[in-house]
């Protein structure tokens, strides 16, 4: 329905009220070049949550929908970024919550001082190198989204803001509605926990 790719934008730095002013004056190409701004870091977010390609791109497919019914009611004097990842982020945990998924809790997280800086897979892993000719990379990435799958609802969504979507705290602090220091802390307790689910693997010790 919605194919980011199908058109070729003629004005990229427009903005967001822009494209939605241009989208409900039925130029549809505005709403496409809105799913094209937005396709990758929302996509990327929601499978982190989900760790289910098919379905991440069904409830990515849902945003959008909303976004486009929405659009007559939306404020235009910011981005609509938030909105969005706040949408995706409902939409993920309305799904676990209907497939019965159950997270891990809190109380089983410990804290950990360290630094804010966004990390990667390697990061992680850092406290429990695998032997290179024993683990490929891919079989980590496997791990570590099963790992992030296993968080609670708010840990995971601060990991696959920062992670997968690159957002700063602040911003996460915005769609997730919680201060910039919650953000940050949710963020450090839960790189403990995959640390750990990495580390309790046989093959990563």
């Amino acid at each position: 329905m919605f194919s980011p790719g199908h058109f070729q934008s003629s004005s990229p730095q427009m903005t967001d009220a822009q494209l939605a002013q241009l989208t409900l004056d039925n130029h549809q190409e505005a709403f496409e070049q809105l799913v094209r701004k937005y396709h990758m870091p929302l996509f990327n977010f929601i499978y982190r949550f989900l760790g289910d390609y098919d379905m991440a791109c069904d409830i990515e497919q849902q945003v959008f929908l909303r976004l486009y019914t929405s659009l007559p009611h939306l404020r235009r004097g910011e981005p609509f970024k938030a909105w969005l990842f706040q949408v995706a982020r409902n939409s993920c945990i309305d799904e676990t919550r209907r497939q019965h998924r159950h997270a891990i809790p809190f109380s089983h997280l410990e804290t950990e001082d360290g630094d804010d800086d966004a990390f990667s897979i390697e990061h992680i892993a850092q406290s429990s190198p695998a032997p290179d000719e024993l683990l490929e990379h891919q079989e980590l990435k496997s791990t570590l989204q099963q790992a992030i799958v296993s968080l609670p609802p708010n840990f995971r969504a601060v990991v696959a803001l920062r992670y997968a979507a690159q957002l700063k705290f602040g911003e996460i602090g915005e769609v997730l509605h919680m201060p910039e220091s919650t953000a940050k802390t949710y963020f450090t307790r839960a790189k403990v926990h995959l640390r750990r689910m990495l580390g309790q693997r046989s093959d990563f010790m």
